[in-house]
């Protein structure tokens, strides 16, 4: 128990330190070539800190634990809008653009309710045992393939133009800290996510239970470092762009790489589950018409927080 402690401080020493060098790499980049920051946080930073979910999720499914796999996306997800968006937007309120509300968040919907259909066979037109086939697998990864073409061919000259006192970066230095982020972003999430299952399996806890809430928040400390980093040094477009992209990879990669391996059947993730991943997506839709428009304000970020800490209360309480 005490080595497992000592190797879980360990994994979240390695991941604060990456989350630093990967923000000022990936804005570095973001400078010298022009592209906005939400891009660069959507697709580099989104995939890199996806890294510990598809390990996470992988491993389960190849181990026949299609609970743990879609578990591990699922309450990935949720934690993702409700506790790191809601404790970023605390921190420093975060603006969205047009394109945020038009396109970007729109498309992540569409995407977790593709998902949903999948996993229910078309509601029950197409099989009555929930799961992900290959099919549907080869699907979500064409999803993923189609959204990153587009997302760099959308990308425009927008970068801020608040850091034109800033020197720039030179190219070498700022792909040797996303590199080295990203490393330990991925072998600190692992560190972590392994002795803290580790830890609760002492307990006796269902790997539905387990893959929702330790799982998730395991694998999801790289977007909770990430966007908290970015949002203490006013790279609020990066923190909403990682937490974005970070859900599509999570559906069309992870869940679509997983189950491209080994197809999974669902058993202990219950509806409830599913459906608060839509609703939290959604959530951070309307959040861009209330209160301040096209902003998401503390009051809203405390709003996502105490959405997150009832969805827990509700599963510790059925877990």
């Amino acid at each position: 128990m005490v080595i497992d402690i000592a190797l879980i401080l360990l994994g979240l020493v390695m991941i604060l330190v990456g989350s630093d060098w990967l923000v000022d790499g990936a804005s570095g980049i973001a400078r010298k070539y022009g592209i906005s920051e939400f891009i660069i946080g959507m697709t580099i930073v989104g995939i890199g800190t996806s890294m510990p979910e598809l390990v996470a999720s992988g491993i389960s499914a190849l181990g026949g634990h299609g609970d743990m796999a879609l578990g591990n996306v699922t309450g990935s997800n949720i934690c993702n809008i409700l506790l790191i968006l809601g404790v970023t937007a605390l921190i420093s309120p975060i603006r969205y653009t047009k394109s945020n509300v038009r396109k970007d968040i729109p498309f992540a919907i569409a995407v977790t309710f593709l998902l949903i259909i999948m996993l229910y066979n078309g509601f029950g037109l197409f099989g009555n045992t929930p799961g992900i086939s290959r099919l549907d697998a080869l699907t979500l990864l064409l999803v993923f393939v189609i959204f990153m073409i587009d997302s760099f061919k959308s990308s425009k000259s927008d970068a801020d133009t608040d850091d034109e006192d800033i020197k720039p970066m030179p190219m070498g230095k700022a792909v040797l800290l996303i590199v080295a982020g990203l490393a330990g972003l991925v072998f600190g999430g692992q560190i972590f996510v392994d002795h803290t299952v580790s830890i609760a399996e002492r307990f006796h806890v269902s790997e539905a239970f387990i893959s929702i809430t330790l799982m998730a928040l395991g694998t999801s400390l790289p977007e909770l470092a990430t966007c908290v980093v970015a949002a203490l040094k006013g790279k609020n477009q990066l923190a909403l762009g990682n937490v974005i992209g970070s859900n599509i990879f999570n559906i069309s990669l992870i869940i679509g790489a997983s189950a491209a391996i080994s197809p999974f059947e669902i058993q202990s993730i219950s509806t409830t589950d599913i459906a608060m991943v839509l609703i939290a997506i959604v959530m951070l839709w309307m959040a861009a018409f209330t209160f301040k428009k096209h902003k998401l304000d503390r009051i809203e970020g405390a709003l996502f927080l105490v959405v997150y800490i009832a969805y827990i209360a509700y599963l510790t309480m059925h877990g």
